[in-house]
This record gives C-alpha cells, structure tokens and sequence, in this order.
C-alpha cells in the first residue's frame, strides 16, 4: 500500500487514543478537558486531604467524588467521555477503582449536601473538610476556557498538522489529475486550447518564476546560489507558507486572567506557540523524507518527476525545521527559571535534534551541494539519522512518536528496495572507455528480464575501493540487441574525474570494471502522445533524449502522420564521436534530425575512420596551413557523408525560431522535450510558454527531462 495512504489510515486509527505516557499513542483530549478544568480547579479551591493532589485519596472520598460530579454537571459539562475519564485517572493515579456508576451516586448526594464557601464556617481552602463543594460558576467558566485554550490547543496542532498533509494532498491530485489527463485522454488534451485554459498555462503552469531561471541556478553574491522553481511550484509552496501561518495563527488567543497560567500572558502564549510548532513540526516529517525518496510510488501516481519532488522537499523541510526551531526557543525561555529540566533524557536528545536540524538545513545550501555533493550527502544522511534519533526519543513519552514512525518507515523502505533494485540486476563487469570531448562510455550487461524506460536513468555504483559506496544518476540507451544499457558520463569533478585520471593511464584508454545498477528511474513524457514531438539536446543530453525518441518512432506504424524531429547542439565535430552508433541508426527511421554545431573546429573534425583527420602541432608554414584547411574541409565532407540522413548546420542555434517553426510547420499539437545546458532548457521552456496562445490554436507543451540531483 502507497506509505502516505498507510499514514493517513494510522493517523485516523492512533487519533482514537486517549492513552499517555511511554510508548503511548497522543492523545486527543476533546471532553476530556472537562475533568482537567474541574480537576485544578477543586485542587486551587477547596482541600479534602491532608497532602495536596493525592489522587489515591481524592478519588477514595465521597465528598471530593461529589464535588466533581458537581463540577461536570455544570453547564452539562458530564459527557460519557468526562464522566468516564475519572475513572481512568483514579485506577492509573490513585491505583483507586472506582464504580461505573460513581457519577449518578456522588451527584445525588452532591445535591444533597453540597455547599458554598460561604456556608463553610471558618472556611480556609488548605483545611480539608468533608462536604462536597460548590464551585464559583463564574470562575467555572473562566477555568472552562482557559482549559480550552490550553488543552484545546494540542487538538487543534493534531488537527491542523493534518490539514499540511491534506494541502499537500490536495496538490498530488490535482498532478495526478493534470498528468495522467494527458496519457489517458490525448485527444482531449489537443483541443484544450481556449483562452482561460491558455493564458492559465502561459502565465502559470508551464514558465519560469521570473522570467528564463529554473532550471539554471540564480548566483547571489558568491554563496548564495538559488535554483527557482517553476511559476506554478513557486505558488504551490509560497501557499503553502500561507497555510502554514495561518494554522500556527487560528485560535491563539490569550483568556484573560487565565488561571492555568496563574494568569502570565507571555507564558500562556508561548506555551501554546511551542506546543502548537512541536507537533506540527513532527507531524510533516513523513512527508520530508517520502517526498526525497527515490523510490517515491507518488511519482508514479502524480506524474511528477523526483526533481519536483525534492524542490518541494526542500520547502518542507525548512519550515519544518523552522517550527521546531520555535518549539525549542520557546520551551527554553518558559524553562529558564528551572534548567534542571534539561538534564532529562528526553530534553538532551530534543535539543541533539534541533541542533541536527540546524546543520542539515546550513549544509544543504546549494554552493556546497554542487562543490562538494559528496560530502554533502554524508553528513546529510548522519544527521537526518540524528534528527530521527532525537525527535523520535524526544516525543516518545508524549505520544507522538507515531508521527516518527511513518517517517522511519519511508526511509527503511527507500533503503531496502535500493538494495533490492541492486541484487536483481546484478554485479556484472562494465566496459568503461574514455572518448573524445572528455565523455566516459559505460556498457554494463542487463539480465534479459531488466526492462529500460525511455528517457529513464539508473543510479550507478562503480566497484571501486575508494568509491564503491557512492551512487550517481546517469540517463542511458539501450543497445540494439537489447543486451546493454550504455551510459555516456561527461568528465567533470568527483567520480567521474577519478575514472578519467584511471583510464588515461589505461591501455587503450578502457578498462573492465564491476558495476552496481540502481533502476530504471523515471518516466517517459507525455510527448509521444502529440502530432509533432521535438526533441532538443545540448551536449551530453543527448542520451536521454534520444532513447525516448527510438523508443516513440519504434512504436508509431510506418505510415504515420506524426512528426518526429531532433535537434542536437554541440560543440564541434569531435563530439559525434562518442555517439556514432546511435547516430547511424537513426538513418533507419523516419525521425528528422538536425546538429548544430557552434564552434565547428577545423582542426578537430571526425574523419571517415572514427580518427582525428588533422594535426594538433601548429604549423607556421602557410602552404602547410592552406595543405590542413583543405584536408578539414575533406573531414567535413566525409562526416555529412557519413551522416547524410542528418541535417548538419554551423553555429548556436535561435531556441525562439525553432520553436515558432516547430508550431508554424506542425499539423496539430506540438511538445517540445529539452536536455541539457540548463540555460538552453530554460529558453525553451520561455519560448515555448510565450507560443501556448498561438494564433492557430495549436496545443503547445513542454517537458524538461534535465534532473536536478543537486
């Protein structure tokens, strides 16, 4: 069963609790804020026992017994659930059992022979006496509402932490809704076209938060690098904010001369504020950690990629940390008279978890991510296991430990089927080779029953001593036989530089390693379900790309009205290279392809044998010079040859002109798909959002495949 049905059914089922203490399920208070009204304020009031709040003799005296009933049957205060819980607080407190019909007896004989201070001669309320006690009525109901407020309050955090779940849920529907619209009724989706529906996704579901910057990071100063979420996210979670302040605001009055409070204002409402930002706090932390989970089932229900998933991870999880923050400082100052309190078990650990909070949410900034992501993710992981550790030993004697377990559970899980995602595919020995343009190329055998996704990726571990452990996401395509995924890595820092320095000193620069396979990941987009699909890629981006297009063309008939186009952009020639093969497949099918290359470099052009055709050395002989130049324009007349199903042009690329040709040239719909440099996502993204309102009335869509791991 999905781990957030699972959650919201054990909430339902443990909000029937009443039961406190270690272990215990929280509690819901409800009626039972009757009793503790009544129980403080006979105890402020009137004396029966020598010892102040002895429960063993309170609940063993008939006139205190009749005083209660008194007080409950004020205002018809005396609901079974009242009536009923002193009994249970007798047996638990008192070790005193008392009969089931205790409240009709000492009711009857409170009638009987109740009375007021006034009628007490010589009453003094530190002398026990042996009457039932009428009860000031205007202070009944002074202490009614201040127990209300009190206890009422961590109600209303239960009550309200379930209302961020159900925002969130409310959210899941409606991807769920939208997404699976568009595969389960394509047809529709092409005519959605009218002006409300297109100025919506104009201006709200598909661009930017401002202006081009989503998928590509926004630099403030030196250390404080962003990525923006897109337009419609950026609502989703500034809402969210909103939701969040208005629960932590609703019913946060202060009862003037509140008695619980020996009428303190300031204590009263920081009580009720860390009470309040403690549970709330505690109730999203399944949340936080299903929603960074690879192996999230709402994925797959939503339609959402991880990348979404982990923007609105991050969202929750410094709120939640913020709220517990707040329960920290507020308790701190409420306990700063008796600091004692912080020498308990369940205080030194409270304290490890907001401190672990603390540097998780310091750690997690962005600049330290992309610099050093793997020791990013190391004390990431340590202290999310110490936060856990803490909040779950912290609210263990307080109930709420069964939102803990939720979160620990999702973790464990994620944990386990990554693992088992390993074992079935195996351990085999990859091919690793360095190519030109620095591109790493890995061929790792699959098991016949391993299925790939189109424009999917596998998280990789590379069988190395110093690097087993780590695990990175790579997209990949398949072999033609289908017996190999094939993984092409551009060489950058980390892992990737480490296999680099390994092959450059390799014979044949290519070595044979075994590998860990994580996977298949995600999803294909809805774009095979448009009349046009064009797919664009940027450098490395292409791999992705690229098996989601085989994979759509090898599932059209051949007589198909559908479109299909690939645009390519790199850098020079030398880059065909690393992606001959796949290349020379596609003059196979009916895809139209087009590479642009932005510094076609003469110098380093492909040649009809897969070699460099010119040399490095430079020639200061000009006859030499005009010998090379015609020997390059050689190399570039073999490589169109060679590719003469590819449309090859010089220079960068107007994204906006292709996308406007794409829309003009299109028979229906039209849905771009983008991977790559994240400013060339992000400026198809923008153009594609200023064409939804066409004048043709062409359905227009855009989907990134870029990941944002980090």
């Amino acid at each position: 069963m999905n781990l957030v049905i699972a959650y919201f059914l054990s909430w339902v089922f443990f909000a029937t609790s009443v039961k406190a203490g270690k272990n215990a399920k929280f509690q819901l208070y409800g009626d039972i804020t009757y009793f503790y009204t009544c129980n403080l304020q006979i105890s402020l009031s009137v004396s029966y026992c020598a010892t102040p709040y002895n429960a063993t003799c309170l609940c063993a005296n008939k006139n205190a017994l009749a005083t209660y009933a008194g007080c409950l049957a004020f205002d018809n205060r005396n609901t079974t659930t009242a009536v009923n819980y002193m009994m249970n607080y007798c047996e638990e407190n008192g070790n005193v059992t008392v009969e089931k019909d205790w409240y009709e007896k000492s009711y009857q004989y409170f009638l009987s022979n109740a009375k007021t201070e006034k009628e007490i001669p010589n009453f003094n309320k530190t002398i026990p006496i042996d009457v039932p006690f009428k009860l000031d009525e205007a202070e009944m109901k002074l202490y009614e509402r201040a127990y209300k407020q009190f206890l009422g309050n961590y109600d209303d955090s239960l009550y309200y932490g379930a209302g961020i779940l159900g925002y969130w849920l409310l959210i899941m529907c409606i991807g769920a809704i939208v997404n699976w619209g568009k595969v389960m009724f394509p047809s529709l989706t092409k005519k959605l076209t009218s002006k409300p529906i297109n100025l919506w996704r104009q201006y709200v579901s598909m661009p930017a938060t401002f202006r081009k910057k989503k998928a590509e990071e926004l630099r403030i100063f030196k250390f404080f690098d962003s990525l923006i979420p897109s337009r419609f996210e950026s609502i989703v979670i500034f809402l969210f904010y909103i939701v969040v302040l208005m629960i932590h605001a609703m019913n946060m009055h202060y009862v003037d001369g509140d008695p619980v409070f020996e009428n303190n204002k300031y204590n009263s409402q920081a009580r009720n504020v860390a009470d309040r930002t403690g549970i709330t706090g505690t109730i999203m932390m399944p949340l936080v950690f299903l929603f960074s989970s690879r192996n999230n089932f709402l994925q797959w229900l939503t339609g959402w990629n991880y990348s979404t998933f982990v923007t609105y991870h991050r969202h929750i999880a410094r709120v939640m940390f913020i709220l517990i923050a707040l329960h920290s400082i507020l308790f701190t100052v409420l306990l700063r008279d008796d600091m004692s309190e912080f020498s308990e078990t369940y205080m030194i650990w409270g304290v490890l978890a907001t401190v672990s909070g603390g540097i998780i949410l310091f750690q997690a900034m962005l600049f330290f991510r992309r610099r050093w992501y793997e020791i990013f993710l190391l004390i990431h992981i340590l202290f999310a296991a110490l936060y856990v550790a803490g909040t779950w030993i912290h609210v263990d004697e307080l109930g709420y430990v069964w939102f803990v377990y939720p979160a620990v559970a999702v973790w464990c899980a994620d944990r386990v089927v990554r693992i088992a995602r390993l074992v079935i595919f195996g351990f085999p020995k990859a091919r690793v080779s360095l190519l030109a343009d620095d591109t790493i190329k890995v061929e790792i055998p699959k098991p016949s029953y391993w299925k790939t996704i189109p424009g999917g990726h596998a998280f990789i571990h590379f069988l190395k001593p110093t690097y087993f452990w780590q695990s990175h996401p790579f997209t990949f395509v398949e072999s033609p036989a289908d017996t190999h995924i094939i993984l092409y890595c551009k060489v950058k820092g980390g892992i990737t530089h480490s296999l680099y320095q390994l092959l450059v000193r390799s014979p044949g620069q290519a070595i044979t390693m075994r590998v860990g396979v994580e996977g298949p990941y995600g999803e294909p987009t809805p774009a095979r379900y448009a009349d046009t699909a064009v797919f664009i890629a940027g450098g490395n981006g292409i791999p992705g790309i690229y098996s989601e297009v085989m994979d759509m063309t090898r599932r059209m008939p051949n007589e198909t009205k559908n479109a299909m186009k690939l645009y390519w952009i790199i850098r020079d020639y030398k880059s065909l290279e690393w992606f001959n093969d796949e290349l020379t497949l596609l003059g196979n099918t009916n895809i139209e392809t087009t590479i642009y290359v932005t510094k076609p470099d003469l110098s380093n052009l492909l040649t009809g044998d897969g070699s460099d055709d010119t040399s490095s050395k430079k020639e200061s002989d000009s006859q030499d010079m005009n010998l090379e130049s015609k020997e390059s324009l050689q190399g570039v007349d073999l490589v169109k040859s060679r590719f003469s199903h590819i449309t090859f042009k010089k220079g960068r690329p107007s994204i906006e002109d292709i996308v406007d040709l794409e829309i003009k040239e299109s028979n229906g719909s039209v849905a771009f798909v983008a991977c790559g440099h994240p400013a060339m996502v992000d400026e198809t993204r923008y153009f594609c959002s200023r064409n939804v309102d066409n004048p043709q009335k062409k359905r227009v869509d855009f989907y990134e495949q870029v990941q944002v791991w980090t």
